[in-house]
């Protein structure tokens, strides 16, 4: 839809790190931070200009090519399925930093008002950009790998992870919609095991959606929160929140941090495997199916399901811990291998 969405995203100014871990990890909203990285050298070269950022950040390489994302200009910047979906709208390749900045610079500088569309995304900082964590510090407590995001004016479908994601913009402006967890049925999830970059994503184009195909779009967009972000800001966006992502300018870059909580992606394993073991089950056994799973797992009481037995039989039914994690594996791996 034209505009922006809604609702604006919280905000507040930097944080530190007692008031991270207290006021904003807690929350499971989202948040922008305004300044929160402002004293990073790289976000004074990205104010400074595509030439000053392109410079600094080719002054990183460590020799490792970053795959990079390219896509015609007719697919508008929005990296995306092809019509069938049996493939992509991009192709993908490997590229040294100092020559992906050097086209980057060359098309901002150039004023193609249509040109490829660019992206290197997710490139782990120590191994492409040696060096480059400790001259941009992040005095938060995330204890996550810095990843590189660099492109030109791009488009980033509407996705969520598995994990709290920071979000820190160094050059250019991006704009940020994002919609809660439970407006996934309204958002037309993609193919699970098809996708383009790990997690699914929505189907629908948030800038033009297509409401006579995906007619609960319009509930999801009634409750989509977004924010512009400038170079130094910050977005903390919790695990399973949906974004798109929108970068603005000719030269862009994002680092990002996501940090996991146990193990982030046994929800999306054990939610597919229970379609293959539970969903196509007739509906009186799905009901009863249902009763297991609400009380071992949804309800509120579900931690203590197995108060009333002995300690040395609650075994996988235990209280977390790290002994309780490796026993349902162990039962798991089992239990896999006999039915295979």
């Amino acid at each position: 839809m034209q505009g922006r969405a809604p609702h604006d995203i919280a905000e507040r100014g930097a944080v530190d790190r007692a008031t991270f871990l207290r006021e904003v990890v807690t929350r499971y909203e989202p948040v922008v931070l305004r300044g929160q990285v402002t004293d990073w050298p790289a976000v004074t070269a990205g104010k400074a200009g595509p030439r000053a950022i392109a410079d600094y950040v080719a002054g990183f390489d460590g020799g490792a090519p970053l795959e990079v994302m390219i896509g015609r200009p007719d697919i508008g910047g929005r990296f995306f399925y092809n019509d069938d979906l049996s493939g992509f709208n991009f192709t993908r390749q490997r590229v040294p930093l100092p020559n992906l900045m050097a086209e980057l610079l060359r098309l901002a500088e150039s004023g193609d008002a249509a040109p490829h569309a660019i992206y290197a995304n997710a490139a782990a900082a120590p191994a492409h950009s040696p060096g480059w964590v400790e001259a941009n510090r992040l005095d938060l407590p995330v204890d996550a790998t810095a990843r590189l995001w660099i492109g030109n004016a791009n488009t980033v479908a509407t996705h969520y992870d598995m994990s709290p994601n920071l979000a820190c913009v160094v050059a250019g402006r991006r704009c940020f919609t994002l919609f809660p967890p439970d407006q996934l049925a309204n958002l037309y999830i993609g193919p699970l095991d098809h996708t383009l970059a790990g997690p699914p994503v929505s189907m629908v184009d948030p800038e033009a959606p297509d409401l006579d195909r995906y007619p609960r779009f319009a509930h999801a967009w009634a409750v989509a929160r977004s924010a512009d972000l400038m170079p130094g800001d910050a977005i903390f966006i919790p695990k399973l929140w949906w974004h798109h992502v929108r970068s603005l300018d000719p030269l862009n870059m994002l680092v990002n941090y996501w940090w996991a909580e146990k193990d982030a992606s046994s929800p999306f394993i054990a939610l597919i495997h229970a379609m293959m073991a539970v969903r196509d089950l007739p509906e009186a056994e799905r009901e009863a199916w249902r009763g297991w799973f609400d009380h071992l797992v949804f309800d509120d009481d579900a931690p203590h399901a197995a108060d009333h037995l002995p300690q040395q039989f609650r075994t996988v039914l235990d209280a977390p811990s790290a002994e309780r994690s490796e026993r349902i594996r162990r039962f798991l791996i089992g239990s896999l291998q006999r039915s295979g």
